[in-house]
């Protein structure tokens, strides 16, 4: 009994430390972020455009390209993700079950392929194949692809922990299934949809290996005037400056500004699903 109290004290002790450490390097990163971003961070930084080659002006192409980018993504992936998992788990179920696990295990390993496949992926479907030139539409299209799986898992594990007796009410009052779907089930998984989707949506927001074969552009001091044009974006403005730069001590601030600028963006679309959860999970109660 005093050996496994031991043990148990030491792994919980050993936990403790593991969360510790995490939290320390979570927390000395943003403060390195911060400490050096924020001082850069001003209306002209926001509202202005690059000049003299990004060693000057601001990121507002960027912001903007960045908000274009993520909403055309939302376009494509959200009615496309929600319906295969409202499929799967709704109209699939019990038909063939070994087909239908063999999907999910797809949907699952298709989330955890790396970025750069999907980048290659629109690369020759979208530009190439399809002839949508390196624009806005073709990384948005690609970036859905990465997304797609994402939402599928998270709006299925939403639409599976609706109560069976939610279906079976509305079918015993003489629902069809589809309206089952729509008035019983789906309001209800609302909250886990809409999470996952903002999640899988920020994770789309800070790639830059996907869009940087497909569409974005080096330096482009304009905003883009239709879905077939190029644009700039946060992530590989990121990249630029600190990978291109002639002067890279010029350019540092502006890295450091634009890292914060992002970052808080992606804060802002986690702190979204977050309150969205948490609003709706107290009026299920």
């Amino acid at each position: 009994m005093i050996v496994r109290r031991v043990r148990e004290k030491i792994a919980f002790t050993f936990l403790r430390l593991s969360a510790l450490l995490v939290l320390v390097i979570l927390i000395a990163i943003l403060y390195y972020i911060v400490s050096n971003g924020v001082a850069v961070v001003n209306m002209n930084f926001l509202l202005k455009n690059p000049e003299k080659g990004m060693t000057g002006g601001g990121i507002f192409p960027a912001i903007v390209g960045t908000f274009y980018l993520i909403a055309l993504t939302l376009l494509f992936a959200l009615p496309l993700g929600v319906s295969t998992a409202v499929y799967l788990s709704e109209y699939a179920r019990g038909k063939n079950d070994r087909v239908l696990t063999i999907i999910k295990v797809a949907t699952r390993i298709l989330a955890g392929i790396p970025s750069i496949v999907y980048g290659l992926l629109g690369l020759g479907l979208f530009v190439f194949v399809l002839n949508l030139r390196f624009s806005l539409l073709s990384a948005s299209l690609t970036l859905s692809f990465l997304t797609v799986p994402i939402i599928i898992a998270a709006s299925e594990e939403a639409l599976e922990s609706v109560p069976m007796s939610y279906r079976e009410a509305a079918l015993a009052l003489g629902a069809t299934k589809w309206q089952t779907v729509r008035s019983a089930v789906l309001p209800y998984a609302l909250p886990g949809i809409m999470t996952g989707s903002i999640l899988g949506l920020s994770r789309a927001a800070g790639e830059t290996a996907p869009i940087m074969i497909t569409g974005v552009a080096y330096y482009l001091p304009r905003l883009p005037a239709s879905p077939f044009d190029q644009f700039m974006a946060l992530p590989f403005h990121i990249f630029t400056l600190s990978t291109q730069s002639s002067n890279p001590q010029l350019t540092r601030p502006f890295q450091f500004g634009t890292v914060f600028v992002l970052m808080a963006l992606v804060l802002l679309m986690n702190l979204v699903a977050i309150v969205i959860r948490n609003r709706y999970g107290k009026l299920r109660r």
